[in-house]
């Protein structure tokens, strides 16, 4: 059964053909009011949805102020992408209920999940199962969670296990390179080669700074595209996330 934020993201994907969500970071920026400022601009340019999310916590008060911050000011889903179980608060509507299949550590593939399923529940948001898979070079996230990474030039490797993840439940399935990686986004090939072999959606992140980049992915079978870095330190205006938005608009009506 489908909750009310994946309903709506299915939804838009049928109309639109690609989505984008904003990711921010709580600890990325110095004053929440950036934070949410940032959050407020992709909205008003038309983003699907924004993300809170990244590999370290400085804390739950800080979570906590800055997702509802975001959620008093946008009329989109505000959904977690939590990096560890520390990574949940009422604020917001959802979260990637989320198994990173490449990792060596059991923590990360059940352990955090049976330690986070009994706070999901308490706290009533709504949970999206989703496999996540990380490409080199694989930034924090890479080295926090001991990943068995998937090399840039490894698209069975990377088609196999989003197959597996379809196979074993999952509605969602996410490759990310790690943040703002020096050599780029997830290569092309990867993207095709996994949209090809899933029917679930899929959503690619990490190194994604360019509208052409943008177009690019999602022409080439991403669903959904992940900007975090692009849009922060003041880069997060309403006309250059309006400018990343056409592009995967452009992409999604060239694949149809």
């Amino acid at each position: 059964m489908t909750g009310k934020i994946e309903n709506y993201i299915l939804g838009e994907l049928e109309k639109k053909k690609g989505l984008i969500f904003t990711v921010i970071d709580p600890d990325d920026y110095e004053k929440v009011e950036d934070a949410v400022g940032t959050a407020k601009n992709s909205n008003e340019a038309g983003v699907d949805a924004i993300l809170i999310g990244g590999s370290t916590l400085s804390s739950q008060e800080r979570l906590d102020t800055v997702a509802k911050g975001i959620k008093e000011n946008v009329n989109i889903p505000v959904i977690l992408f939590p990096g560890n179980v520390s990574w949940i608060t009422k604020y917001a509507d959802a979260l990637y209920f989320m198994s990173l299949l490449n990792s060596t550590k059991t923590y990360w593939l059940s352990g955090a999940q049976s330690k986070g399923a009994p706070v999901v529940k308490k706290v009533g948001i709504e949970p999206l199962p989703l496999a996540y898979l990380v490409v080199e070079p694989g930034g924090t996230v890479g080295k926090v969670a001991e990943v068995n990474l998937i090399k840039r030039n490894e698209t069975g490797r990377a088609a196999d296990y989003a197959l597996a993840a379809q196979y074993m439940g999952f509605r969602f399935v996410l490759t990310d390179t790690g943040s703002n990686p020096k050599e780029g986004h997830v290569p092309i090939e990867i993207v095709r080669t996994v949209s090809e072999v899933i029917d679930v959606p899929y959503i690619v992140a990490g190194g994604i700074k360019t509208p052409k980049e943008a177009e690019s992915i999602i022409k080439n079978g991403g669903d959904i595209i992940q900007v975090g870095t692009a849009f922060e330190e003041g880069k997060g205006s309403v006309e250059r996330i309006k400018k990343m938005v056409e592009g995967v608009r452009e992409g999604g009506r060239k694949r149809e």
